[in-house]
């Protein structure tokens, strides 16, 4: 029999070998903190692999988190924290629990009950202890993650908008006030607005519950860069580089990328 056979078992036995005193120095120095960082980037990757739509990579890249996440298993295990059968024990028993209308009796006829019923077994598991509505967002998230994550948790309770154009109006009265303050002239001032622009505006995405304001700018950030690479590739036709060229003819080869982009719609 294969001693490290493909299975969660057998990479959990590969975890406890690499952090042997005969295994891998490296793995055997890593820490929970240590791990944080790789966490992070194999799970940009794996986002960058389904936004990409590669079957292959995302393949990849869930292995590459599900070996961090049993590595940070592994390492709780010799630290006498907790198992990876208890990680394993409460999470089926939360997944039971938060399904009332599929292990249970309750009934929930689409994904927004569905949502009501998640969120209000939430609320009585995690508010013990808590001293605020605000409180339990993590900190790491991005800013528009957290952003989101804020706003949601004041509309739970009834601190939201209307409609979506009183949410514009609000971002028209932020531009208000971030022009105010670069008259002004005061860093500190538009550095505020600024971020009171940004959150007005991930607002609305929240707001109309479709695309979450990062999914919108991870669209925005491709955009911008397949029409930076049009810039590239036109200009490398013409055997120049971008320091070779200026403002104004990348300018007119960004347009030609987007009139590009138009014409394949």
């Amino acid at each position: 029999m294969n001693k490290y056979p493909p299975t969660v078992d057998g990479l959990l036995a590969i975890m406890r070998k690499l952090r042997s005193p005969e295994g891998c120095p490296w793995d055997r120095k890593q820490s929970y903190q240590s791990l944080c960082q790789t966490l992070a980037e194999e799970t940009s990757e794996l986002i960058d692999a389904v936004d990409n739509k590669d079957i292959a990579e995302m393949r990849e890249e869930i292995g590459d988190i599900m070996m961090n996440l049993v590595f940070y298993a592994v390492i709780a295990e010799e630290r006498g924290d907790f198992s990876f059968a208890d990680i394993m024990a409460e999470i089926t028993s939360k997944m039971i629990r938060r399904h009332p209308h599929v292990f249970g009796e309750a009934e929930a006829a689409d994904s927004d009950e569905v949502l009501k019923i998640w969120n209000a077994i939430k609320k009585d598991e995690k508010h013990a202890g808590r001293e605020s509505a605000m409180d339990g967002i993590p900190k790491n998230l991005s800013a528009l993650l957290q952003a989101e994550k804020i706003q949601k948790r004041a509309a739970h309770y009834g601190f939201d908008w209307e409609k979506p154009e009183q949410i514009i109006e609000k971002i028209e009265e932020e531009l208000d006030e971030l022009k105010q303050a670069f008259n002004t002239g005061n860093d500190d001032e538009i550095d505020e607005e600024l971020g009171d622009l940004f959150f007005a505006v991930s607002n609305l995405s929240r707001f109309r519950k479709g695309a979450t304001a990062e999914d919108l700018l991870r669209r925005a950030n491709r955009k911008f860069m397949t029409r930076f690479r049009h810039i590239e590739q036109k200009l490398a036709e013409q055997n120049k580089s971008l320091e070779d060229s200026n403002i104004v003819e990348m300018g007119n080869l960004w347009n030609d990328a987007k009139r590009n982009e138009v014409l394949k719609l």
